[in-house]
């Protein structure tokens, strides 16, 4: 979205940097802003990281770099992050919220393409294609059908049903599939699928259990010993979700027992930070077993659809001081500033962006200041969560400076920043 008219701090001055290979799309379109954008190819980390972000305003990466609080203590200048992923977990989201740092991320734009994976997994460990080709690929000639099976009339057991799992749920059903589905939250099951009442009951029923839930201490190793021995035997697993999730080294021992007849992995608890690293697991080398490098959402759509989603909510906050879609701080919806005495009778209102804990009083002690001054206020905007509060005011442009440098003063304030 391009937004007319300046700010108050010119936008040729806005530093971007956007590591770990993020799509040109997003850099196109910051550009276009008058934004200066710095592309880096792979994450960085400890002293590397702090330099190169030390003069940014804005901050992009993927699912590698990790922004902790001292990186954010490096970057002074920082206004917001931008996950240009699904994930939040590679920020310290906590230390990013009471610094006034938005945190963006992209929770919808490669549902599509994990979802086609998980589709394309299924198929293929049902039909042992992996084995196969391998043994093409060594001259071995086997057309035999024994263990390859259709996934029409099976059953595939989805756990958390939400984005992504209510579109494999979807394509399960138009392809024949029988769906059942676990979520701790309540959510409506689309065509016949089927809610089970707990973990335990989907896994004892589903020939194929995929895994689409996020990284929290309640889904860290939701996958061990004793849920991979409820599995049927025979039964497949795939994770698309998050590494921690799974137990490998008890996954492996289900396949190398033959409980289990395939996987597909595509997350791991630890994986290598760039392309070019060696790669361990105690699933390598065993059979009808898939693993991929991260790749769910590493679709050409799905990286373009991220990178315009992220950098759209960038622009948005910077030129406007809109927070929608952040996943640290109060969002709050803002419409563009408006001139004075309407459309071409004046300039600019100007607008100041407060950021401050969230305390009784604060609210009070603002418009004590605001009437002190006799300041003409034309809009306010306020959404807290239990932590910290976003003014936004609109006032008049004669009243801007003082307006803002009395708010500055208040003792709960985190940062203010003022647009014209």
């Amino acid at each position: 979205m391009k937004t007319a008219g300046k700010t108050s701090f010119p936008k040729a001055s806005i530093r971007v940097v956007l590591l770990e290979g993020i799509h040109p799309r997003g850099a196109e379109l910051l550009r276009q802003e008058g934004f200066q954008v710095e592309l880096l190819p792979k994450a960085l980390e400890g002293s590397a990281l702090h330099k190169a972000i030390a003069g940014a305003h804005v901050l992009g990466i993927r699912s590698k770099t990790q922004v902790d609080a001292a990186a954010l203590k490096a970057a002074q200048r920082l206004l917001a992050v931008g996950c240009f992923c699904i994930g939040t977990n590679q920020v310290d989201l906590s230390s990013a919220c009471q610094a006034g740092v938005p945190v963006f991320n992209s929770p919808f734009s490669n549902t599509r393409s994990v979802a086609e994976l998980t589709i394309a997994e299924a198929i293929a460990l049902c039909r042992q294609m992996t084995e196969k080709s391998r043994k093409m690929h060594a001259g071995e000639w086997d057309k035999s059908a024994e263990g390859s099976h259709e996934v029409r009339g099976r059953t595939i057991g989805i756990v958390g049903y939400g984005r992504i799992g209510s579109q494999v749920s979807v394509l399960a059903e138009a392809m024949g599939m029988r769906v059942v589905f676990y979520d701790i939250l309540p959510r409506l099951a689309l065509g016949n699928a089927r809610g089970c009442r707990s973990l335990g009951e989907l896994l004892e029923q589903s020939d194929i259990v995929t895994l689409h839930v996020p990284a929290t201490d309640q889904t860290e190793g939701m996958i061990g010993k004793a849920e991979l021995r409820k599995m049927k035997k025979g039964a497949m697993l795939i994770n698309n979700a998050r590494g921690g999730v799974v137990d490998i080294p008890a996954l492996a021992a289900a396949l190398s027992s033959g409980h289990l007849s395939g996987a597909a992995l595509d997350v791991f608890p630890v994986e290598p930070v760039g392309k070019g690293e060696p790669f361990k697991s105690e699933v390598c080398g065993l059979p009808n077993v898939i693993l991929t490098p991260h790749v769910g959402g590493s679709t050409e759509e799905a990286q373009e659809s991220i990178a315009e989603d992220v950098a759209t909510k960038f622009i948005k906050f910077v030129n406007v001081g809109t927070t929608t879609g952040a996943v640290n701080v109060p969002e709050v919806e803002l419409p563009p500033q408006a001139e004075r005495d309407g459309p071409g009778k004046g300039p600019r209102r100007h607008r100041i962006l407060h950021f401050h804990r969230n305390v009784p009083g604060v609210l009070s002690a603002m418009h004590g200041e605001i009437a002190r001054l006799g300041a003409n206020i034309s809009a306010e905007y306020l959404q807290t969560n239990k932590d910290i509060g976003y003014v936004v005011l609109d006032v008049d442009p004669t009243d801007g400076s003082k307006v803002m440098e009395s708010v500055r003063s208040i003792p709960e304030t985190i940062r203010v920043r003022m647009l014209w």
